[in-house]
Parts: C-alpha cells; structure tokens; sequence
C-alpha cells in the first residue's frame, strides 16, 4: 500500500497564496529558453539498470506536464515553476557543435562535437544515464568516438557516469584524456574522500534533502530544484583524471576547439573550473552560475564553500570573456543565450554571493549569532526577484549561517550552546520539568494554529525522550508535512517531507550511496587507509597494537600500518619486522582491509597472499565498525 500524506490545510494554502505575491509569476520566458533547441525526447522515458530494474522514470513525474496548471496547495508556486521547466527529458541543441541531454539524471551530460571525436562536459551521476545520453547524442546527431571527457568539479553527479562514455583501457592507454581541475591527487582527495568517507552518513542525508526515499507525487517529492530527480540503485563508477588544469589560462586543444580553463578552488567545490570554446563563444561556470541559488554549505553534507570566492571567479570570468560569450551552458537546468542577458546573469548571480556573505558578516560584527542573522537577511529585490537567484538548491536562510560556519566556526557564540546537553538527555529533562501532557497540549496547539516551526520543536522533545510515543509522532510528523508544503526550497521540502513520512511509517531503506564499490577500490592509498581508519572503534582499540604491512601489487607500492592509542596509522615504505604482510591488488586489499574477516577465505581462494600471523587480520575486524546505511534521524 502506498503511502498517503495529509491534505494542505488551510493555514499552508494561505501561506502559499501569500507566497504568489512574492514571486515574479508573470515572468514566463524561461518556459521557452528550458525547451529551446529540443532535438529528441527521451526514447521509452526510463533509464534501466543492468538487472533491468528501472532507476529513473520519467513518467513518475508527468503530474507537471501542462504549463498552465497552477501550483496545488501542497507546492510553493516558485518551486513548483521550477520543477515544470526541470522535468522535460530529452536531447537539445545548445548550439553548432554543443548539444546536452537533460532531465534523465540530476546532472547534465554536455557533448561537444570535434573535428573527429567527442568532449563529453560531465557525465552525470550514474553509469546508466550517461551511457544513455551518449546513445541518444550518437542516433541523433553524430556517432563519433569520444576524443575527451571534462569534471568541472569534485561531485559525484558530474563524475559518477563515466564509465558510461568510455572505457577505462582507453583512459589507462592515454587514448581519451580525462581533463579536471586541480593536481591529480587533489581531485581524488575531494571527489572520493568526500563522498566516501563520510560517505555514510552523507547518502542518508542526501536521501532527505533529495526526496528520493519520498514517491514522485505533489504531496512528496516534485524536483530536486537543479534537476527533476535522482536515480534509484545507479551504479557510481569514478576514473582518476589524466589531465590536471592548474592554473587560469591553461589552454588543451582537442579535435579542433580549444579549451580555455578559469581554475576556480574552493568555490561550489574544493577543485573546480570554468570553461570558454572561443570558437564557439560558449562558456560555462559549471556550478557557480545557476538558474539557483547555491549551497555555501550542503544540507547533505559536505565541505563549506567560499561565498566570496564565488563572486570573485564570477567577475575575473566577466573580465575574460563576458565582452564575447553569447551563450552559458551548464551542468544542471538550461542555458542562457544572448552577451547581454549573459552578463546580467553572470553579474546577479555574483552579486548575490556577495551580498550574503558580507550582510551575514556585518551582523556577525554587530553581535547577531547566526540563526539571528538567518532571520533577517533577505536579498534586495533586484537580485531577489530573478528567478535564477530563488533557493532551489540552497537557500538564503542556510547560505546565511554557512558563511558564519565558515568565517567563525561551528560556535554560534551564545555561552549557552557552548555545552549543551545532547538531545536525548535535553529532552528527557524537558519532559521530566514541564510534563508529557502540557508539551502534547502545547504541540497541538501550535499545529492548530498553523505555527508549524514551533511545534515541531516543542514536540521533538517528546518524541526524543520516549520515541515510542505514537500521538507525539504523528503530531510532529503533522507540522513537518505542512513545513515541506510550504517549503520553496526542494532540500527542505524533501528533509521536511521524509521526515514526516518516517516518523509515520519507520526508517525507510536507503535508495542511493555514495561510497560506491568502484570509487572505494580506485581510492588513492593514502585514503583508503583513512577509510579503514573512520571504522576504528577508538576504545575497543585503545589498548590494542597491531601492525601490519600492505603491498599493493598493482601499484608496486607497500604500506605499513599499525593501529594504537585507539587510532590507525600508515605510512608508505614497509616495516622490518611487520608480523603480517597483505599482498593483493588495491580493489582486493580494500576488501580485505574493509572486511578483514573475509580475508582468509579471499587468501584460500587465490586473491590475495598473507604472509605471516593472519591473526593480526582477526585483531583488526575486533576493532572496526560497520555503518548502517539506515540509522535514524527523526528519532533517537
């Protein structure tokens, strides 16, 4: 049976009416430039995984087919905008020589056509869909080898795919470059040490903030706001880059064009750039210029951003080629054509990162604490009111206490948050002072009246001193589904909306990881080691020393490790005296080394050699952690 959410009622139908009034509705040109240069629709509408399983449908959100239908009391009207002009799969023709398939994936996958092969700008996030976005490319318009592939940047939804473009022997053979910002070592470092280390616990963030443990429905899940939806079990793959772009002005000529680089670190991501074809006068700014506001920190987790940084690369791109560009494409929604509306797009989108990062620090100077200033901070309405800066991906209020995350860290610099209680013991203690029934009876009241935010913080103490407290949870579950409704931002909606929905039904089963097979066994060694490290249990490990060494026989490298003091070590180079030494090519030790309980029956079988006391092996699983890619957020 499927899952049923509550109607709107009619205090979030009054909130979204005012809503209308804030938005710049009448404004409908994007519904024309989003399905500007449509060369094919997306044959079948479903992107299959091997077993034939369907990962993305997009059928499941034909509900927002009809331009003219008005938003239901269920969706902020600016988000539901948004999702209508990021919903239409398909391939489109940016211009001569450019062509992107779009809305099959979170991410774009952006084909440049050479003299005699093919650039593929991103890859999207899964084996599958880049796979069938080159296939769609090839039937309809040129079915050419592809001479290169481009990361714009470390996240998974532009590398994730690229098996699906090309085979990793070619890569390996230097036939097909793989171009990315940044030292080799370093892109590594960012692309799969952020997704893989903390890889656990930011899938199930980004399962809430992404919608993707929701259906696709008006009451649940609408659009991710930079893309209509992420895939269902896609395989992730991850190839080293070959080709590392250093320094603004490094130039690669690949099959007639050339590819010009503004390297642009610590901006959307740790290593990114931006990319001008002068042959072609196109240029883009990869995730730093969107028709969205950005995260300066994820909701899923990652990294802080730099907002300053994104307006000072914004302008020095102005300064370099914003006198010729006459079209911006980028990784996720739709392009901007024409010098003039360009800049203005360029030029709004950089005024707009200024402006909350100095507005979040000039109240931070005159003694707001970052929630305060989330509060008061909104932006003048000639930046607020172009569709491009409205918060479909990060949000004013979030971006505002990031850069205060950023400048001055994770203190809010109120003494009483200094040494808190946790949030169970807080709870409880709540709970034991005022009384179970005059916090239900507040709670409830605070849902009558529509003051939803308050009642999802007054009930969460109920809900968290005794999770099994069925009225409590249902009630709170009551005010997040109405917060998710009202929500313009898609990450909200989507935490807000999950939520709600396990508080009813229970922890709902991951659909998506991060820490993909493929990226743990291409981890740099220095990583993986870190990897194994995150799973060491500090005080089972406390008073334990074991070493060991790892020779790494694919890569002609050996590492010697030994965990003590509760924590694990390693270095390159082997010990004189290791008790045991692993011998195995990297995706095989990272199996071992990751499940070292299984590395007895992978050395019986031929994988892997252990030399030595395997003993050590068994010392090691005492002491390491397993994650459980479904542990719970709503309660305790």
């Amino acid at each position: 049976m499927s899952y049923a959410p509550k109607d709107p009622t009619p205090a979030t139908a009054d909130a979204l009416a005012a809503a209308r009034t804030r938005y710049a509705l009448d404004d409908r040109e994007d519904y024309e430039t989003a399905r500007r240069g449509k060369v094919a629709d997306f044959p079948g509408g479903q992107v299959r995984l091997a077993d034939g399983t369907v990962s993305y449908d997009v059928g499941r959100l034909a509900f927002l087919d009809g331009d003219d239908q008005e938003a239901p009391d269920s969706v902020d009207p600016s988000l539901w905008r948004q999702s209508q002009l990021v919903h239409e799969a398909g391939l489109y023709r940016v211009v001569d020589r450019i062509h992107q398939v779009r809305n099959i994936d979170i991410g774009n996958v952006t084909v440049v056509e050479g003299d005699g092969g093919l650039i593929v700008i991103d890859c999207s996030s899964s084996v599958e869909a880049a796979a069938a976005a080159l296939a769609l490319y090839r039937q309809h318009v040129a079915d050419k080898p592809v001479a290169a592939v481009i990361y714009t940047h470390t996240h998974i939804d532009h590398y994730g795919g690229v098996r699906g473009v090309v085979d990793e022997a070619d890569v390996a053979a230097g036939r097909v470059p793989i171009i990315a910002p940044g030292t080799v070592a370093s892109f590594d470092k960012h692309a799969i040490g952020e997704n893989v280390i903390a890889g656990n616990a930011m899938s199930r963030r980004a399962g809430y903030a992404f919608g993707s443990l929701l259906e696709r429905d008006p009451r649940q899940a609408v659009s991710c706001g930079i893309g209509s939806a992420t895939a269902d079990g896609p395989t992730v793959s991850y190839i080293s880059p070959t080709d590392p772009i250093t320094e603004t002005g490094q130039r690669r000529v690949i099959e007639g064009l050339t590819f010009e680089f503004l390297y642009a670190p610590d901006t959307e991501a740790p290593e990114e750039m931006h990319i001008w074809i002068p042959e072609l006068k196109a240029l883009t700014c990869a995730e730093n210029a969107n028709h969205s506001l950005h995260n300066i920190q994820t909701l899923r987790g990652a990294r802080t951003r730099d907002a300053r940084n994104f307006a000072r690369y914004l302008d020095e791109t102005l300064v370099r080629w914003g006198d010729e560009a006459e079209v911006h494409y980028g990784p996720h929604t739709w392009p901007v054509w024409g010098n003039a509306k360009i800049v203005e797009f360029i030029e709004s989108q950089r005024d707009t990162y200024k402006y909350l990062h100095d507005q979040a620090l000039r109240l931070a100077n005159k003694g707001y604490t970052p929630l305060e200033a989330a509060e008061v901070v909104d932006l003048p309405e000639a930046l607020g009111r172009r569709w491009f800066n409205r918060g479909y991906h990060g949000t004013v209020h979030h971006d505002v206490r990031a850069v205060f995350a950023k400048e001055l860290g994770l203190w809010d610099g109120d003494p009483v948050t200094l040494h808190p209680h946790p949030p169970v013991d807080t709870a409880t203690r709540y709970v034991a002072a005022f009384g179970r029934d005059a916090i239900l009876a507040e709670g409830r009241r605070a849902v009558d009246t529509g003051d939803y935010r308050w009642a999802a913080q007054v009930l969460h103490h109920l809900v968290f001193a005794d999770p099994d407290d069925v009225e409590a949870r249902e009630l709170q579950a009551d005010a997040y589904e109405q917060m998710g409704y009202q929500a313009e931002g898609p990450q909200w909606r989507g935490i807000f909306l999950t939520a709600a929905r396990e508080l009813r039904e229970g922890v709902l089963e991951a659909a998506f990881a991060t820490a993909s097979p493929d990226s743990v066994s291409h981890m740099p060694v220095d990583i993986l080691f870190d990897f194994v490290a995150v799973h060491v249990i500090g005080d089972r490990a406390a008073d334990v020393d074991l070493r060991f060494d790892v020779e790494f026989t694919d890569l002609g490298e050996t590492w010697s490790a030994r965990v003590r003091h509760g924590v694990l070590n390693a270095r390159r180079g082997a010990s004189p005296d290791a008790p045991l030494t692993l011998r195995a090519p990297r995706p095989l030790a990272a199996a071992a080394l990751l499940q070292p309980a299984a590395a007895g029956r992978l050395a019986a079988a031929g994988k892997v050699a252990l030399d030595g006391d395997a003993a050590v092996l068994d010392g090691l699983a005492a002491v390491l952690d397993e994650f459980d890619p479904n542990f719970p957020i709503v309660t305790p």
